[in-house]
């Protein structure tokens, strides 16, 4: 029975551009709400979030919406019955301390979700890894070996809300969690059949402060396990501390194969150097104890060791769900990667253009370069009170640097003058980054947008500064679709 919201005052706090806020405007007006949405940002940044509210309210013919745009007014607060908070609003925000009740788009979900559920969280490579898992489950379902639809939401900009009135107990959900969105939960909400974790590195320190902080709100998404569920993580030091802690069945995907069967105290997946290939031993799914089988072949349509592993993880999901490993192995194959993410969407002249904009962290932005090679680069942006040494070395390696602005950029600077790196920039317009670094493209090279930052000041989001490289691109390489070759201007490079 559909739950009613009839009369109540609703506020959501944050309608915001990545689709949670909207979700759960939609979900509440539906229900018969009586709703407010405020946000610090003006309608001229929310106009396509608000233009799909407005349309949906029309549809249904609901009460319209009160806005409150460019500011928070404290009494909408005191007011409301439920305020539907955003993830990106700190907990202690001082306008939710006269609220009754505070929810998010993904408690509510959890609240009323029926079909069968996997979660996924980390600092980087879980929106690939829940793209992977959701892709193994589409297949699946398709070619009838598990029963029901497959659905993906959360932080990966698609509100589990929106496909909540569709869901049967027979359907399979994958969620993408964020730190910010599994520390909002309430203790015991989130109950996953398998709980997924991929790699944690340093993040959001500015908000968080310290690493243990920022890492106790990932260890949620395990703590309401059980045997019937199982926990999925690394074999890292913080993956190894939470197969500690979990009851749940405990699973560890490997960057090597262990030397000696005795590393195997915990069953999972290892990528083998050798062959390229990913294998698993078993007891896991339908693979016995001490048996091994591949799981995802060495051609893969992704490149990087990082994104095996992370397919190593998805995989390990899809069989907790008893899928077979020869499935799996073909689908993983096949898997053609999320935008972006590692994500070739460009060939101009023999160079090769990638979007690899969510990599927001100079760890990822690490992965990328080492992924491709010596890359021309486009990076920086905003810092995150990170440490950018590891890019900086990466750099070393680089094709080209070009930066964008911003504090991350100032940060970098000096570190890639102390490596006698040379760089062009920074830049406050997407557009002339682009043609910096098409000018410094090679034949046979490849061009990647891999930030290792933040995106504010420039862009609305990491999407947003995604889009735009693309677009950016692509207007360039049609110029110089006569195949005349770009070339470098070293004197760009200081």
């Amino acid at each position: 029975m559909e739950t009613s919201y009839s009369g109540v005052k609703a506020l959501v706090m944050g309608l915001g551009l990545h689709g949670g806020g909207l979700g759960a405007a939609c979900f509440l007006a539906r229900r018969g709400a009586e709703l407010t949405v405020t946000d610090l940002r003006d309608e001229s940044v929310l106009r396509p979030s608000i233009e799909a509210l407005d349309g949906f309210i029309a549809g249904i013919n609901a009460k319209p919406v009160r806005y409150v745009l460019g500011r928070h007014d404290k009494k909408d607060f005191s007011r409301a019955g439920i305020v539907i908070k955003n993830p990106g609003v700190p907990p202690d925000s001082p306008y939710l301390r006269a609220t009754r009740l505070v929810e998010t788009d993904i408690s509510l979900f959890l609240k009323h979700n029926p079909a069968k559920l996997t979660a996924v969280t980390g600092s980087k490579g879980k929106s690939f890894t829940a793209s992977a898992i959701h892709f193994l489950f589409q297949e699946a379902c398709m070619s009838g070996k598990i029963q029901g639809r497959a659905f993906l939401g959360g932080n990966i900009t698609v509100s589990p809300l929106t496909f909540l009135d569709e869901l049967t107990p027979a359907d399979e959900v994958v969620l993408e969690l964020s730190s910010w969105q599994l520390g909002d939960l309430p203790p015991g909400l989130l109950k996953p059949r398998s709980a997924v974790l991929t790699a944690i590195m340093s993040d959001h320190l500015d908000r968080y402060g310290a690493m243990e902080a920022y890492v106790k709100d990932k260890r949620v998404i395990y703590e309401a396990q059980d045997r019937d569920d199982a926990t999925i993580a690394g074999d890292d030091s913080w993956g190894k501390s939470f197969l500690r802690e979990s009851k749940g069945r405990v699973y560890c995907y490997r960057r090597e194969a262990p030397s000696s069967a005795e590393g195997f105290d915990i069953p999972g997946a290892f990528f083998d150097k050798t062959s390229g290939a990913c294998f698993v031993r078993g007891p896991v799914g339908c693979i016995p104890f001490g048996e091994k089988a591949e799981i995802a072949p060495a051609l893969v349509r992704v490149p990087g060791l990082h994104q095996k592993i992370n397919l190593m993880a998805a995989a390990l999901a899809a069989l907790e769900r008893g899928l077979a490993p020869e499935f799996i192995s073909e689908c993983t194959g096949r898997f053609p990667g999320i935008e972006h993410r590692m994500e070739f969407f460009c060939e101009n002249n023999g160079a090769r253009f990638y979007n690899d904009t969510a990599a927001t962290i100079p760890e990822a932005a690490c992965a990328a370069i080492k992924a491709l090679g010596s890359p021309v680069v486009v990076t920086g942006g905003t810092d995150k009170n990170l440490d950018f040494s590891p890019l900086a070395d990466a750099l070393l390696d680089a094709a080209a640097v070009i930066l964008l602005d911003g504090t991350g950029s100032d940060k970098l600077i000096p570190m890639l003058e102390e490596r006698h790196i040379p760089w062009s920039g920074p830049f406050d317009n997407i557009d002339e980054a682009a043609s910096a670094a098409c000018r410094a493209a090679l034949p046979g090279g490849a061009v990647i947008l891999s930030p290792g930052c933040a995106s504010f000041g420039m862009f609305n989001d990491e999407f947003d500064r995604g889009r735009k490289w693309k677009a950016a691109v692509r207007e360039l390489t049609q110029i110089k679709a006569n195949n005349e070759t770009w070339s470098a201007d070293y004197a760009d490079f200081r």
